[in-house]
């Protein structure tokens, strides 16, 4: 009786695992056709080149390189690979320079920049530093536990 639970506890969990890489293969997709619009629409964005168009490409691409990253963390988990958490930290980074770039951009038009438009980019920046160390830190741990 007790070998009989055991071996449907195994059987349902090699079910789940199985469900599990379907439903991140689908997600790589996703994320590999989401990817493709943006770099579609930043292409076009060149054709017609302008101030506002050059922002938009810049940030269609920044917003590419992020969904490319979570596609690697797919890809490495679908591979088997040990989980890793510079991924999501270079995410952050280029999140955060995405939104100085944006906001940057979006100020350089007025004639006066809002004191809470300073406030968010000072804020990105202390969140890239944070998020710098910690990638150094994360580094450094994984060189000691090799």
């Amino acid at each position: 009786m007790e070998q009989d639970k055991l071996e449907l506890a195994e059987l349902f969990r090699k079910f789940l695992v199985k469900i599990d890489i379907v439903f991140h293969v689908l997600a790589a997709l996703l994320l590999l056709a989401a990817c493709g619009f943006i770099i579609f629409y930043a292409f076009l964005n060149i054709l017609e080149p302008s101030r506002a168009s050059m922002i938009a490409l810049v940030n269609d691409v920044l917003l590419a390189l992020i969904i490319l990253e979570l596609l690697w963390t797919v890809i490495r988990f679908l591979k088997k690979q040990k989980f890793s958490l510079g991924p999501f930290l270079a995410i952050g980074i280029i999140a955060a320079i995405r939104r100085i770039l944006l906001i940057e951009a979006q100020t350089s038009l007025m004639e006066h920049t809002p004191v809470d438009k300073m406030y968010e980019m000072g804020l990105s920046a202390a969140v890239i530093i944070v998020l710098i160390i910690a990638y150094y830190l994360s580094v450094k741990a994984q060189k000691l536990e090799q």
